[in-house]
């Protein structure tokens, strides 16, 4: 499962508080994904990072 986030991201960190493994956010800037693919044992964590995503800013592909 490939991951992204698209300019939307209002840097709220919720992503990295529920998926540290898949994503991170620098002090001044928006989140990102720290891989291109997400690791088998992380993919329900970056579900719930998107699903939870207060502007629908993370994308996950199969």
């Amino acid at each position: 499962m490939k991951v992204s986030i698209n300019d939307d991201c209002i840097s709220c960190g919720l992503c990295v508080e529920l998926c540290p493994e898949v994503f991170d956010m620098p002090d001044d800037g928006k989140a990102f994904p720290i891989v291109d693919v997400v690791p088998e044992d992380q993919i329900d964590c970056a579900r719930e990072a998107a699903d939870s995503c207060p502007t629908e800013s993370i994308i996950l592909e199969d």
